[in-house]
């Protein structure tokens, strides 16, 4: 060992390769998969942070403050992204990563896809409020689309049997992950909507990661959704999940479950609204019944006494009688007296008695009066109506009266002469 050669304390060179390490990589960071994931009563969080593969692995730290704002749930497994600085633990001399960020490994990029598209499909209307149905208030049979090996499927047939046992499940399998996912959702929703019956589709999975719950951001399952033939609840990972297939659906439930419950109301409830219907119907009912009693007791009793009815009419015709009897002789007599005088006149009236007198009607050869010698010309045929009888005379001449004559009504002839 040369004697000139320094010798370093090992605290000293543990915190002297720390120093390299800040100043020679600064502030970095690092994808791979979770393990070990633990966190501490203090709030600290411990994990390694290893390769896809296993070939390499670092061991981090994640300190209470950082840990507080992740806005997710680690696990074990999970790809991840982390921002941070590397360290060396002086009392074990192990290189580590002090972590401030973390975030699921592509969530932003996919996050960028997410919300391109949800741009694209509101501007398309196809997440109108206006467009949404009404879930039918009380189903007998519900479809259900999700994975058969799900979790999900399990917490949807336990709530409905729980609470709506009288619904018929009938299950449509599709992955809810992956590549195939998102054709074999379409292919499914389509069927769904197709078979006899169904009143309701429910969508579910359970929770995960964006990347986990991407096959419902699809475009091709959203517009499935839009364009199914019966009503769509969502329930697609946990409350603080969101997927475009919510926003397309009639309705969002927060999980599997939630779903399941918003498909039906509970039995009990059904039940009882039942009973208060019967209760309502049965009150008016006996309410009709006791109206139209008592209308059959008042005609009852109107035809058990046809005497009292006989005697009421018996009673008004002596009473017309009386009335009818004590009108005044004079009164009859003078009414009698006009009546003769209307007939007087209504005689002098009578055109047949006019020509009895020696008057006659002329007329032309249509039967309609001749009123004065303008109408007639000479030659012309002409009919006279006598008392007893009609002529046809021939106009030899026409004389108009001269106009002196016609001024004075004293010169005129009498009519028809």
């Amino acid at each position: 060992m040369p004697a000139t050669e320094p010798i370093w304390e090992v605290a000293a060179l543990v915190r002297a390769v720390g120093e390299a390490l800040q100043d020679g990589f600064g502030a970095v960071t690092v994808r791979g998969e979770l393990a070990g994931f633990t966190r501490a009563a203090s709030g600290h969080s411990y994990f390694n942070l290893r390769a896809p593969e296993g070939e390499a692995g670092l061991r981090c730290a994640m300190f209470r403050r950082a840990a507080s704002m992740l806005d997710f749930t680690p696990r074990d497994g999970q790809q991840v992204e982390l921002r941070g600085r590397l360290a060396i633990y002086e009392p074990r001399g192990e290189l580590q990563m002090i972590v401030e960020a973390m975030r699921p490994a592509g969530e932003g990029r996919l996050m960028e896809q997410f919300l391109r598209l949800k741009a694209k499909l509101q501007a398309e209307g196809l997440f109108d409020a206006s467009r949404r149905r009404p879930v039918p208030a009380f189903v007998r049979r519900v479809a259900v689309v999700t994975s058969p090996a799900a979790a999900a499927l399990h917490d949807v047939l336990s709530a409905l049997a729980r609470r709506a046992p009288q619904v018929e499940v009938i299950l449509c399998p599709a992955a809810v992950q992956g590549a195939e996912a998102p054709a074999q959702l379409v292919r499914a929703i389509a069927a769904a909507g197709q078979i006899e019956g169904v009143e309701l589709l429910i969508v579910c999975r359970g929770g995960g990661s964006l990347e986990d719950l991407w096959a419902f951001n699809d475009e091709r399952v959203v517009r499935a959704i839009a364009a199914s033939a019966v009503p769509v609840i969502c329930g697609v990972g946990h409350e603080t999940d969101t997927t475009l297939a919510d926003f397309a659906a009639d309705l969002r439930a927060p999980t599997p479950t939630a779903a399941a419950e918003l498909a039906a109301p509970p039995r009990e409830d059904c039940l009882r609204a039942l009973q208060q219907l019967a209760r309502r119907m049965q009150r008016r009912v006996h309410a009709r019944l006791d109206g139209e009693a008592q209308r059959l007791d008042r005609a009852g009793l109107r035809l058990s006494r046809p005497a009292d009815a006989l005697h009421a009419q018996h009673r008004r015709l002596a009473l017309l009688v009386q009335r009818h009897a004590g009108l005044p002789a004079a009164r009859l007599a003078a009414e009698r007296a006009r009546l003769a005088l209307f007939g007087a006149r209504l005689a002098a009236l009578d055109p047949q008695r006019v020509l009895a007198r020696g008057y006659a009607l002329l007329e032309d050869d249509h039967g309609r009066p001749l009123l004065s010698v303008d109408r007639v010309q000479a030659g012309a045929s002409v009919g006279a109506r006598l008392a007893d009888g009609r002529l046809a005379l021939q106009v030899t001449a026409v004389c108009p009266r001269p106009a002196q004559e016609k001024a004075s009504p004293y010169n005129e002839p009498p009519s028809g002469r």
